[in-house]
């Protein structure tokens, strides 16, 4: 067996001890395709006042800029999707959002594979990556064959639907390369059809000045834009409707991460109480949630837009 082939094997098997259920690999080369696609979205001013999203143009296209002699990028999925979801008469978080911070998770996971790699092989370069740096996860992840990116923009696996989350490891040890595999969309528009403020503005391109989860995430303005108002469908944090109605989503089953186990609290929460949260409670529930980026204001701020909505 080739040492591309071996290795390739061994990162493999150590990424589903460690719960990932999905890796692929692809050649650390510049992205060439997705650079007039990211150039225009950005021409257009569709990623709204994420201004973080136009710095580092040169890194986000390729992966060699942020580690020396890199060859391989490692793309890993890990499942979110929840055994149970929250009230329905409540306010909504996206269901990635109900447990612990998965950066936290995920860098952890990530690290123990990069020493294993270095334990096994030696002398090995790389980074882990959890989007927060300058990559292209989705990208990357198609390239390597771990799904297709649909119309309302989130990787498809067609075996485990949208709900994951992405990572990569970016190394400069030389792998097999996997092949990418064909888009499964064909004529459905489900996501497009249910997104209540447009934000897919055309097939496989969204604008994320209107997406929910840039208004109550990314948007740091103290009140919410009035030409969403009536749209946001009781989303207090994210928002998770073109991956609920996208058909593929029908093969997500139950992650098995203790750590993605949600507060029970936040299951039971009516909508009330989450009218009245106090700071302690929000405290509380989200301790270590990715939800805390929001701040208790933020959360206030969109459950009180939401009230208005009503």
């Amino acid at each position: 067996m080739q040492p591309k082939e071996k290795y390739k094997q061994l990162i493999k098997a150590k990424a589903t001890e460690l719960g990932f259920f999905h890796c692929g690999i692809s050649k650390a080369t510049f992205l060439a395709e997705e650079a007039p696609r990211l150039e225009n979205w950005l021409k257009n001013r569709n990623h709204g006042e994420m201004s973080y999203m136009e710095n580092h143009l040169d890194k986000r296209l390729d992966p060699r800029l942020l580690v020396d002699g890199a060859k391989s990028v490692v793309s890993l999925l890990l499942n979110y999707f929840p055994e149970k979801t929250q009230n329905p008469e409540a306010q909504k978080i996206s269901k990635y959002a109900y447990g612990e911070d998965y950066h936290f998770v995920i860098k952890d996971k990530l690290k123990e594979l990069l020493n294993h790699i270095r334990s096994e092989v030696g002398e090995v370069n790389g980074r882990v990556f959890v989007d927060s740096a300058p990559v292209m996860d989705k990208a990357w992840a198609q390239k390597s064959g771990l799904g297709w990116v649909g119309k309302h923009s989130n990787l498809v696996n067609p075996k485990k639907g949208s709900f994951f989350f992405i990572a990569e490891l970016i190394i400069d040890l030389e792998l097999e390369a996997d092949p990418p595999i064909r888009d499964y969309c064909g004529t459905c528009t489900r996501c497009i059809d249910a997104c209540p403020t447009e934000a897919i503005v055309e097939p496989y391109k969204v604008d994320g000045s209107k997406c929910i989860s840039y208004l109550t995430i990314e948007l740091k303005n103290e009140i919410l834009p009035k030409e969403f108002k009536g749209k946001m469908e009781n989303w207090m944090f994210g928002c998770d409707i073109c991956q609920d109605v996208c058909p593929w989503n029908r093969f997500s089953e139950p992650h098995k991460e203790p750590r993605f186990q949600p507060n029970q609290n936040l299951l039971e929460m009516s909508s009330q109480e989450w009218k009245e949260i106090s700071e302690s409670v929000f405290n509380d529930i989200f301790t270590k949630s990715a939800v805390k980026r929001s701040k208790f204001n933020g959360l206030k701020r969109n459950i009180f837009y939401l009230e208005k909505d009503s």
